[in-house]
């Protein structure tokens, strides 16, 4: 009896002197270091990655202009895709391109899915092709929440999302001159894109890609890695509400 009264006791003073529980958004994430939208620096560095894939044909393509313009990226693979196209994901390590992981089947988070098997069956994949491991982790959607970020962290991986203003939405074929404003408008130092290089049908990415990459590199900017980013600085903190 003791102990409950005591226990309401410290709620009750808790609750009374104004603490509420924190919320838990990109800020606290953020100041916790489990989440990353974007980097801080003064480098003029950018981050480009592509989700969902590998294609047979669009990747391929990427793959041709990245290496045009010297630039490295890193590739969210879903492993249902690894699985059929795995001299691809060969060809983005050989050419020096980082690979993370973005679930088997592309899944969203429900209570009913598994992510610790989609994650594991992924890593799988990308271990058995590459001989590599992938340390950052994308979940589908940008969705997650205090049960994702935990277990991607036990898992051992970084969750990366991207830069809010500069989610291409090329998935949704919104235009080449609409992706391209996106990312040239909007494009600064630290930033990670958000692309695609598996989309069902006609893609508009590459078309993007060759208007994007020359200018971003006459600009001064840097194509690296997501790990090499995390190199740079901190984690950009959202400003609190």
């Amino acid at each position: 009896m003791k102990v409950v009264v005591t226990l309401c006791l410290c709620f009750f003073l808790f609750a009374s002197s104004g603490h509420a529980a924190p919320k838990k958004d990109r800020f606290y994430y953020e100041n916790r270091g489990d989440v990353v939208w974007e980097i801080a620096t003064t480098e003029k560095v950018i981050a480009l990655t592509f989700d969902d894939g590998p294609h047979p044909e669009h990747t391929p393509q990427i793959l041709d202009l990245l290496k045009q313009y010297n630039a490295k990226a890193t590739f969210f693979v879903v492993g249902n895709k690894v699985e059929r196209f795995p001299e691809i994901l060969q060809r983005e390590v050989n050419e020096g391109h980082e690979l993370a992981n973005h679930t088997y089947s592309h899944a969203f988070l429900s209570k009913r899915t598994n992510m610790k098997k989609e994650i594991n069956k992924t890593e799988e994949l990308i271990e058995s092709v590459t001989h590599t491991r992938s340390h950052l982790f994308r979940p589908p959607g940008g969705i997650y929440n205090e049960g994702l970020v935990n277990l991607a962290k036990q898992e051992g991986y970084k969750m990366i999302m991207w830069s809010w203003h500069l989610d291409t939405r090329d998935w949704n074929s919104p235009g080449v001159q609409r992706i391209v404003d996106r990312v040239l408008k909007n494009a600064s130092s630290g930033n990670i894109v958000l692309f695609h290089d598996y989309i069902e049908g006609r893609t508009q990415t590459i078309a993007a890609l060759k208007q994007i990459l020359p200018e971003l590199e006459k600009r001064g900017y840097r194509f690296v890695t997501v790990s090499e980013l995390l190199s740079y600085g901190k984690a950009v903190p959202a400003k609190q509400p």
